[in-house]
C-alpha cells in the first residue's frame, strides 16, 4: 500500500473492455489511495459503467486531493443522470485541479451538464477543455 500512496504521475488505459459497475468501483477504490497523484490520464471509453460505476468513480476521485491534472475520457456508454452527478460531484472535491480535460462524447446533454457544471466551481482551475 505504501508504494500506491506514493504514486504521483499515471496513465490508466482500459477501454473497450467491458469494465462494467464492479470494475469502476474497484478502479475508484484504487485511485482513493493515490492520496500523492498530481498528474492522471484515464480513458476508460466504451466500457459498460453505469450510474454506480461511475459514481464510485468520482468518489474515489474526490480523494485524490493533490491531483492537478487530469485527463478523463468516459465516452461511449450512458452513465445516467445519477452517474453524471455522482461524477460530477467526485470531480468538484479535487479542490486542487487545474487543469481538467474531459471526453464525455456520446452522453445526453443533461449527464454532460450534471458532470462539468460542478467541476466549473473549482477555484484553482485555470484550464478546462470539452472534448464533446
Amino acid at each position: 500500500m505504501e508504494l500506491v500512496t506514493k504514486v504521483h504521475q499515471t496513465q490508466v488505459l482500459v477501454y473497450y473492455n467491458e469494465i462494467g459497475d464492479k470494475g469502476a468501483s474497484g478502479l475508484g477504490s484504487g485511485l482513493a489511495n493515490c492520496i500523492n497523484l498530481s498528474n492522471l490520464t484515464l480513458d476508460i471509453t466504451s466500457n459498460k459503467i453505469g450510474e454506480k460505476g461511475a459514481s464510485d468513480l468520482g468518489s474515489g476521485l474526490a480523494n485524490c486531493i493533490n491531483l492537478s491534472n487530469l485527463t478523463l475520457n468516459i465516452n461511449g456508454y450512458i452513465i445516467g443522470d445519477k452517474g453524471a452527478s455522482g461524477l460530477g460531484s467526485g470531480l468538484a472535491n479535487c479542490i486542487n485541479l487545474s487543469n481538467l480535460t474531459l471526453g464525455l462524447r456520446l452522453m445526453n446533454e443533461s449527464q454532460k451538464f450534471k458532470v462539468t457544471s460542478k467541476c466549473l466551481k473549482l477555484k484553482r482551475l485555470v484550464v478546462f477543455k470539452n472534448l464533446f
